[in-house]
């Protein structure tokens, strides 16, 4: 199974569309002084770069991404912002850089998670505010946490796929403790619940087709035959209105230091 983020336009429709209400919960959380320079580390689409253009009246906006795909979508996308190619464990600027330095929903794929963080404080300037978010992939994050556990039910072998049981450090305590390593002070956590709402069935379904992340790319790698038995034990299962549509919600977890 080959985890795909190559195409931006299918990836929004998965999670991106969630992604931008988070960010907006997330932002004025950091409450960031006017004027200042940011910097969003595996920007993806963009989404938490324009959260800060609309809400934290920056001086600058940053963004850096690996996908040379998602990049040319979040430039496409997202005015008023500057996107780079590079990696979060190798920032391409130089120290003390930013006054905020921020991330959305990267964290558990990088490797190696304290190189992460401790880039992302060595680009923050002194005094300067470094926080990331991540999905409750274990717990509340009900649209993956909904397909996981019915991909468990029919392949055991999906049960080491699962991004609840890979990314561990998508925990509060866990997050709190890889910032304090690092060096960060003042080290704070918090829930953002979002509401994750689907016109029908079919609005939820196709998103796990695109191959983009590792749910979907689990979804694509399987025969036809074991598609259509998950997508069967979904539609089965999933709690829908009376009208069709399915509300879900969506819990990442936040967390903030300082330099």
């Amino acid at each position: 199974m080959s985890e795909q983020w190559t195409a931006g336009d299918l990836y929004e429709p998965y999670v991106g569309r969630w992604s931008r209400l988070v960010a907006r919960e997330f932002v004025p959380w950091l409450r960031v002084r006017r004027d200042c320079a940011w910097l969003d580390v595996g920007c993806g689409t963009g989404a938490l770069c324009q959260a800060i253009l609309d809400l934290a009246w920056p001086g600058s906006v940053s963004g850096v991404d690996p996908s040379e795909a998602f990049v040319a979508r979040a430039r496409e996308r997202v005015k008023g912002a500057d996107f780079e190619i590079g990696t979060a464990v190798d920032l391409p600027f130089p120290a003390g850089s930013f006054e905020s330095v921020v991330s959305g929903l990267v964290l558990n794929f990088v490797p190696d998670h304290s190189r992460m963080a401790e880039e992302m404080r060595r680009a923050a300037k002194p005094g300067g505010t470094v926080a990331l978010y991540v999905w409750d992939y274990a717990g509340e994050m009900q649209l993956m946490r909904r397909f996981w556990d019915a991909a468990g039910e029919l392949d055991p072998a999906a049960r080491d796929l699962d991004e609840g049981a890979r990314f561990p450090i998508c925990n509060p305590e866990r997050l709190a403790a890889l910032f304090r390593a690092a060096g960060l002070q003042d080290v704070q956590s918090r829930p953002i619940e979002v509401p994750t709402v689907f016109r029908d069935f079919d609005d939820y379904w196709t998103p796990f087709l695109s191959g983009q992340a590792p749910a979907p790319a689990y979804c694509v790698s399987l025969p036809e035959a074991g598609r259509a038995r998950l997508r069967e034990r979904l539609r089965e299962t999933l709690p829908f209105e009376t009208d069709g549509s399915l509300r879900l919600k969506a819990r990442a977890w936040a967390v903030r230091g300082r330099t």
